[in-house]
């Protein structure tokens, strides 16, 4: 590292509260220990299986499991990277850490060979959420490697649309979804719009995703020590407007009684009961209502029943895509909402990344090894098996990828450049998430027009590091 890098990982130990003197747990030669978050933990384990007998014993990668939440895997880590820990070297790094880790010097960035591969075959916005440009980096570089990425989708029952719309043509922007809801409901069908308004990181994937879209941003993208809620008329409009399809999702006659403690699992839920006509949601939700139904557990879907050795056995690919219309006839999918009518929306996406810890004593190895898991072999188990869509461009055209993601076409259309949002880029991006999550709790509970500067003036103050440090 860098002497600057160095002092700002000193700072950065001080935070988590961990001297540097501690002792690492060291390192054995040739042993790639990988942590990644738990949710994916088994799934990491199998592609590194494949990839140690790919390395034929040159290496052996050793998958440790961190904890469940976000914030203690971005805990853990920070404490063994400020501890000068020898014995981390693989990170599965949420997207938006890249800044942080990187500023801290903890992730190192990534060889230049290596860089332009990932840039010639990784879909735009993963690719832009492993890039950053440290103080001393003459421009943006690649400080990891894109392993499996995410972007939120509409779902909405089409047999509802029919019965009482007389369509099945899903809404393409917020305003009219509204709209189309509240015919629903004066008709006597279900009323609620399923999204993510508990005070978590899942609001802010909502607040983000809707201001993207509105042509809005949360900080500068070419200076992070910038706030853009308000700092021209038209990011002002943005936010303004932004801040009203929350408030009116969230107030709706009829709207979700629990909406201000919903988070991904109640959105599918709501789904999954009846009580919904649409849901923002990630792509899971679609195996989970296709394996519940089977299973006799969604009342509107009985006919599912039908199939249910099927779906819970190993169907072809043909089989598979044969239930799949089935599910479709009573839940689909469409492009994520946008703002404006004819302005394709921009989703926030998720994922992970795969970066080399600074403190590894290996990490030329590392990044051999590192190269395993994110391969389209390996980014296709994590799809298939693992629920996690692809980074990878070529892995949209696979067959055995569409015939379990029949989605497949909008996630690769919504997490290419120009139409993927990536959260703000930031090093206290922790502290502006928190702020802003907390000062949108109980979501729909304020005045838009005052809103606005309120949240205006709490990410300026997480960005001047007064704000709430997490």
């Amino acid at each position: 590292m860098t002497i600057r890098r160095k002092a700002v990982a000193v700072a950065a130990a001080a935070a988590v509260g961990m001297p540097l003197a501690a002792c690492g747990s060291g390192h054995t030669a040739g042993t790639i220990n990988f942590y990644t978050n738990a949710d994916s933990a088994e799934i990491a384990r199998t592609a590194s299986a494949a990839c140690n007998k790919d390395a034929a014993g040159k290496y052996t990668v050793k998958v440790h499991v961190l904890p469940k939440a976000a914030d203690d895997q971005r805990l853990q880590l920070a404490r063994r990277l400020a501890g000068n820990d020898s014995g981390v070297d693989l990170m599965g790094l949420d997207v938006v850490w890249t800044a942080e880790f990187a500023n801290a010097g903890w992730v190192e960035p990534v060889p230049d060979e290596l860089s332009a591969k990932v840039q010639q075959t990784t879909l735009g916005g993963p690719l832009a959420s492993a890039m950053w440009k440290t103080d001393d980096d003459l421009e943006k570089r690649l400080y990891a490697v894109p392993a499996w990425s995410n972007t939120q989708l509409l779902w909405y029952r089409p047999d509802v649309m029919q019965k009482y719309l007389g369509t099945t043509v899903a809404p393409t922007t917020w305003d009219k979804m509204l709209a189309d809801t509240e015919k629903i409901r004066e008709a006597g069908g279900p009323s609620w719009i399923m999204a993510q308004g508990a005070q978590y990181e899942g609001l802010m994937v909502w607040f983000n995703s809707v201001l993207v879209s509105a042509g809005g941003s949360v900080v500068d993208p070419d200076d992070a020590s910038r706030q853009t809620l308000n700092d021209t008329p038209e990011h002002r409009a943005a936010t303004l407007k932004t801040l009203q399809i929350l408030k009116s999702v969230a107030t709706a006659p009829g709207h979700d009684p629990s909406i201000t403690n919903s988070d991904e699992t109640a959105a599918r839920l709501g789904m999954e009961s009846g009580k919904a006509a649409f849901a923002i949601n990630w792509p899971f939700v679609f195996a989970s209502m296709r394996s519940n139904a089977a299973a006799g557990d969604v009342p509107f879907f009985k006919e599912m029943t039908a199939f249910a050795d099927l779906v819970s056995g190993s169907p072809s690919d043909s089989e598979l895509r044969e239930v799949n219309d089935l599910v479709r006839t009573r839940f689909n999918f469409a492009p994520y909402p946008g703002v404006a009518e004819g302005v394709p929306a921009k989703s926030t996406i998720g994922g992970v990344n795969i970066g080399v810890a600074s403190t590894s004593e290996q990490a030329g190895l590392a990044f051999e090894a590192a190269e395993c898991p994110t391969t389209p072999a390996s980014q296709k188990i994590y799809a298939i098996n693992g629920g996690n869509p692809p980074g990878l461009k070529s892995l949209y055209d696979d067959q055995d990828f569409r015939a379990a993601y029949p989605m497949g076409d909008i996630i690769g259309e919504q997490l290419s450049a120009g139409r993927a949002a990536t959260r703000p880029a930031s090093p206290v991006y922790q502290s502006i998430s928190t702020l802003v999550t907390a000062t949108l709790s109980p979501v729909g509970g304020w005045d838009p027009e005052s809103m606005v500067d309120k949240l205006a003036d709490q990410v300026q103050k997480a960005i001047d590091g007064k704000g709430l440090i997490p």
